[in-house]
């Protein structure tokens, strides 16, 4: 498989339902493979994979990125469309690899993981059962190249931010929110009081959903 990755497998031979794990800007594949035993006790199958682009973290330090930075410009939205079929490819191998469940695959993804949860969820709505952004935003330069149709219509979408972010701020959120529900995407949208992160109460409220829209038999 062709970018590195963590995997969190529960007992049993499967097929797991499963959550394709998108990091963050500067991050890695361990990021948030921790949140594994708190979703829905642990029955989901957590992949992560890493971003394909090193970038920066720190004097001496590297993390990893799924595009490039756009500083001030517009943001790469040839990188986003680059690193979603890279994703795609990977996604393809996982499912080869992998007791995955194909009928319960959701992707999740934190800031700069959002992005391209939602380039892929909203570009191939029937490979997924759910799409879960965290702490992200929907680039309305990226929307028209996705070529959406009215299957999103049909996908589960829920989308957490802290109103204390200053990383992406929430009105980017509430206009990528407002994006969605034009799409007419069935979305469950909570702010919190909180800042660029995931803390108990969300992680709490991300589990009660997934077991009502995705685990629930």
């Amino acid at each position: 498989m062709h970018l590195a990755h963590t995997i969190y497998q529960p007992p049993g031979r499967g097929a797991h339902p499963t959550i394709l794990t998108l990091h963050g800007r500067g991050a890695n594949a361990f990021d948030l493979l921790g949140l594994a035993p708190y979703l829905c006790g642990g029955k989901f199958l957590i992949i992560c994979p890493q971003g394909p682009l090193e970038t920066p973290v720190g004097p001496d330090a590297v993390g990893y990125a799924w595009y490039s930075m756009s500083l001030g410009g517009p943001p790469d939205v040839q990188g986003m469309l680059a690193a979603q079929q890279q994703l795609r490819v990977f996604l393809d191998d996982a499912l080869a690899r992998y007791p995955i469940d194909e009928k319960n695959l959701i992707v999740l993804g934190f800031s700069q993981g959002g992005v391209m949860a939602y380039s892929l969820a909203l570009a191939h709505p029937a490979r997924f059962r759910a799409l879960v952004a965290l702490s992200s935003w929907l680039p309305p330069e990226l929307l028209p190249l996705l070529k959406v149709s009215d299957a999103v219509q049909s996908l589960p979408t829920l989308v957490h931010h802290g109103t204390q972010d200053s990383t992406i701020e929430i009105e980017r959120a509430r206009s990528s929110v407002q994006r969605l529900r034009e799409l007419k995407v069935p979305l469950t949208f909570k702010e919190y009081e909180m800042g660029h992160e995931i803390r108990p109460r969300s992680l709490a409220d991300l589990s009660a959903w997934l077991e009502k829209n995705v685990a629930a038999p």
